[in-house]
């Protein structure tokens, strides 16, 4: 007897499946095809699912009832949303993925949950993905993370700020480190290269990192509060470790690493003995996946795989790619309790200025760190007031005191002025948890 459907694969519930040697991979699906009433989405379901383990369009002698109960993907979840359209199906389906398929060989496990499946729907996007104990537990995430960071830098119980070394690339070692030179006198907390620069014909790791550090040192013999330079060392992944291992030996407490090297690579650096600095993720090469892979899930398998730091997409910003909820989502797979994995820093990025402080403090919380690039170094004043400005936002928001009001008083020139350059937003309110707008509370002020 031929059935429709594969016992295997469907008889299967989230509650009975044994989590903690699975992998669970939730995916919205969204399909259409106009004019035909009956679509048979489990059988859609059914050719995704086993084309990301067992089997392939045409079944084999060899893939056997035993092979698919050890080793194929089983469906433990399908929640159908109403469409209202007869000639469309959408579902929220969850796989559950066998760890012993490939154990924590991590290009594997994307090859599972985030592969071929993408074929299969007219609309599919990954949009959660649980790591079962026995697979986590191979995992040693970030060194450092949120605390070990803040031990680093000495600063506790308020956002970072930090510094993008601009333009991209172009400027001498010189150049850059007269550029850091001016910000850290501003108090800022960190520093960064921008991702595009590694080594450029006219500015190596090599050069880039004794000069940057000479400034560094510098200005901590003087403060006592010594920044973070992460170091920019993309590259493939041999030419990366002993490029890694070259910048920490000349002075280097910190290195940055793009999306586009791999999570595999990334998790080799991140957890090789040698390298003892914070190790930034800079996730601009996800932009390529966000209409399949949602921002959360890319942030749990950084993190995963040993992100101390990492970008995080905001609504604010100048290039608001995602919804306000999906950004703070991502901020809060970064920071919530996962077993013996570290917290990794939360980056709201991407065109920030001093007059956001308030907005993306008041959404993202005190364990962040702000980049700032030209929101820093175009400041009227100079790289100083800009690193200053940034530093009388921070501190008027944690003591409460609304920007424009901070900005008045005499010792925050910098803030000041920034606000007059940038502006200052307000945050909108929403009517969601009343009736209607007429009835929301209105202020009242007293002359007494």
């Amino acid at each position: 007897m031929k059935r429709y459907y594969d016992s295997e694969i469907f008889h299967q519930m989230l509650d009975g499946i044994d989590l903690d040697n699975h992998v669970i991979a939730t995916y919205y699906l969204r399909d259409r095809l106009e004019g035909e009433k009956f679509l048979d989405h489990l059988a859609l379901v059914q050719a995704m699912g086993l084309e990301g383990s067992t089997g392939t369009w045409e079944k084999v002698a060899e893939d056997t009832e035993e092979v698919r109960r050890a080793m194929s993907s089983k469906m433990v979840g399908y929640h159908e949303i109403p469409t209202g359209d007869p000639y469309t199906k959408s579902a929220v389906v969850q796989l559950a993925f066998p760890i012993r398929a490939w154990g924590d060989n991590v290009p594997m496990m994307l090859l599972a949950i985030a592969g071929n499946c993408f074929a299969y729907s007219k609309n599919i996007m990954l949009t959660d993905l649980f790591v079962g104990k026995n697979l986590l537990a191979k995992f040693k995430g970030p060194k450092f993370g949120v605390d070990g960071i803040r031990k680093l830098t000495g600063v506790q119980d308020r956002p970072l700020s930090l510094h993008i070394i601009k333009p991209k690339m172009g400027m001498t070692p010189e150049q850059t480190a007269n550029q850091v030179r001016q910000t850290v006198a501003g108090g800022a907390d960190m520093c960064k290269d921008d991702e595009m620069l590694c080594d450029a014909y006219n500015n190596t790791v090599e050069q880039r990192v004794p000069k940057v550090m000479e400034v560094i040192n510098r200005a901590a013999d003087k403060t006592g509060k010594k920044m973070i330079y992460l170091c920019s060392i993309t590259d493939g992944p041999k030419k990366m470790a002993d490029k890694a291992r070259r910048a920490i030996d000349l002075g280097a407490n910190g290195l940055l690493v793009t999306y586009s090297a791999g999570l595999g690579t990334f998790r080799e650096l991140t957890s090789h003995p040698d390298i003892n600095v914070p190790v930034m993720l800079h996730a601009s090469h996800m932009i390529a996946m966000m209409k399949q892979i949602a921002w959360p899930v890319l942030a749990k398998l950084c993190r995963l795989c040993g992100a101390d730091l990492m970008l995080t997409p905001t609504m604010w910003s100048s290039i608001p790619m995602v919804s306000m909820e999906e950004g703070l989502r991502t901020s809060f797979m970064k920071l919530a309790p996962w077993q013996h994995i570290k917290r990794t820093f939360p980056m709201p990025c991407a065109g920030v200025y001093p007059g956001l402080a308030e907005v993306i403090i008041g959404e993202y919380g005190p364990d962040i760190i702000i980049p700032a690039g030209g929101g820093m170094l175009g400041h009227p004043d100079g790289y100083t007031a800009g690193a200053q400005a940034w530093q009388q936002a921070i501190a008027a928001v944690m003591a409460g005191v609304p920007l424009p009001e901070a900005a008045r008083q005499q010792d925050n020139k910098a803030l000041r002025r920034a606000l007059e350059k940038w502006g200052y937003m307000e945050r909108p309110k929403s009517p969601w948890l009343r009736l209607a707008p007429a009835y929301q509370p209105k202020p009242m002020k007293f002359d007494v």
